[in-house]
């Protein structure tokens, strides 16, 4: 036997022994508890110290509480957020009272009272399937089939307001009147477990689906899609439509009300136009041997990697192969569908997509150092005419700002670009000197594709390869483009990026220079 062969055979014996080791100790303490099995996982009742300090005026005048049990951990303070040290309660006591058991950093997978949901990613339909539970709540924990938490990165205030005493960790929502005000039926991709891998694709419709798990077995689920109607409203629409480039056709686009004056009278002016669109908020919940293979890894690496480097976030990762889905701490993604939201899923019908990733600086103020918000705009005004004919138009909007390398990076790399000299050969190598890489985005985790409004070849790639045919592609024109960004838009084209014009050389990039920091100071 070789000796590397010897040495993980005595490893594992090892592990083995640590195992019947804590299986000895658990039955030692279930048989504290009078005989009655309980685990190390469930919270227990937690009586109050006898040299309790009052806090209130209830508590000086002698109105002292006996014992707290399960149900006390709901919040003893105020829904106002007051903080813990002005409540009822001290601080170690409210962490007593939300946390009565001993810190779980993990849990492994023939634990003692361990029995996940069952979960076949893939299935065709709910029931079969399954639903995604990643509650630590006592209800749920020990038949949680899922890593992370549900929120994505705003399960960090989830926490934050549990600690402060806003919110109850306890809460149950109220699902009803919630349900998606339009019809996504189900789709053969759904039941593919390698075509959907970065999503719940029933994660719409949990509480209808779902309800006997939710109000009879007493489990944490939730959604992790919420589909909505909504009005669009942007200024550059208004221009597009004074110009008479965008038709007001009553149905796609909408002519806004009145804008009133500040004495309350109608004014005349041009109140511009609205689109009413279908949309839909999506977290992401991740399939994890589907990821990697998207990504051509294995599903080990792709758990020591999200471990690792995530300052050993999720333990569960390395200690639960068991559990094949992970709820990332992640932005998720939003989509805007503009027309029948049913012709998304027509072969016989035109869909136009843009896939945008967020883009803070010019999506929302406005900056004219990329064409972000110029394209997304042109997009959807792209999509809004494919509608009108009797097609589709959907753009996704995902939470990758910078190229998912985030804004304070995007940051300094616009002050290296600005000192440095902003030329267009130099754009992408200004990237890799701060971030060490030039995109992080990894488009493989991203519908028939008739026009796609996009530049990118890793989008493009992504789609085409998972086995949607794209019809045609379309560039930014260039009098949408800010000066400013034509240096990200010429390094764009010479790196393989779309474009339908002149072609972009690597001896052309030196010319292309964007405005100094000079030039805007008055």
């Amino acid at each position: 036997m070789p000796a590397s062969d010897a040495v993980l055979t005595q490893i594992l014996a090892q592990l083995h022994a640590l195992q019947v080791s804590q299986q000895t100790l658990q039955a030692k303490l279930d048989s504290f508890g009078g005989g009655k099995p309980t685990s190390l996982l469930e919270p227990k009742a937690v009586s109050t110290p006898p040299s309790h300090t009052p806090t209130s005026s209830t508590e000086a005048a002698g109105t002292q509480p006996v014992a707290i049990s399960k149900a006390s951990l709901a919040s003893t303070a105020p829904h106002t957020g007051t903080p813990p040290s002005a409540s009822a309660h001290s601080d170690k006591e409210r962490e007593k009272l939300l946390y009565p058991g001993r810190v779980n950093l993990t849990t492994y997978p023939d634990q003692h009272g361990i029995e996940p949901h069952p979960l076949i990613w893939g299935a065709a339909d709910p029931a079969t399937r399954g639903a995604i539970i990643c509650s630590r709540l006592p209800s749920s924990i020990k038949h949680r089939n899922a890593i992370g938490a549900h929120s994505g990165s705003y399960s960090i205030y989830r926490a934050l307001s549990i600690a402060m005493g806003a919110l109850s960790p306890t809460h149950k929502p109220d699902y009803s009147q919630t349900e998606p005000p339009v019809n996504l039926p189900f789709q053969p991709a759904w039941a593919d477990p390698s075509k959907i891998v970065s999503f719940d694709p029933y994660g719409h419709l949990v509480p209808t689906v779902y309800r006997k798990e939710l109000e009879e077995v007493g489990l944490d689920i939730r959604p992790s899609i919420a589909v909505t109607k909504a009005h669009m409203k942007m200024s550059e629409l208004d221009d597009s439509a004074r110009k008479g480039e965008l038709v007001v056709d009553g149905k796609i686009l909408l002519k806004s009300r009145p804008l009133m004056n500040p004495d309350g009278t109608e004014s005349q002016a041009f109140s511009g136009v609205e689109v009413n669109v279908s949309k839909a908020a999506v977290e992401p919940v991740w399939y994890l041997p589907g990821v990697a293979e998207r990504f051509g890894i294995s599903e080990s690496l792709l758990r020591r990697a999200l471990f690792e480097d995530t300052g050993g976030m999720y333990p569960e990762l390395i200690t639960r192969p068991d559990i094949k889905v992970f709820l990332p701490p992640i932005g998720g993604l939003t989509v805007y569908i503009f027309g029948n939201p049913a012709h998304m899923s027509d072969e016989s019908k035109e869909l136009t997509l843009r896939v945008h990733d967020e883009c803070n600086g010019s999506d929302v103020f406005g900056s004219d150092i990329c064409t972000c918000k110029p394209y997304l705009t042109y997009a959807i005004e792209e999509c809004i005419r494919g509608a009108q004919k009797g097609g589709v138009g959907v753009v996704v909007y995902f939470r990758k700002e910078g190229r998912a390398l985030g804004e304070v990076t995007k940051y300094l790399v616009y002050n290296l670009r600005k000192r440095g000299g902003d030329s267009a050969d130099k754009y992408f190598k200004s990237t890799e000197l701060i971030a060490g890489v030039k995109d992080m985005r990894f488009q493989a985790l991203m519908p028939d594709v008739d026009k796609m409004v996009s530049m990118s070849d890793m989008k493009y790639d992504a789609i085409v390869k998972s086995g949607i045919p794209i019809l045609k592609r379309y560039d930014i024109p260039d009098h949408l483009i800010p000066p400013d960004s034509r240096v990200e838009i010429d390094a764009k084209i010479a790196a393989g990026y779309f474009s339908s014009g002149k072609q972009i050389t690597e001896a052309d990039l030196v010319k292309t220079v964007g405005r100094t920091w000079e030039e805007t100071e008055h």
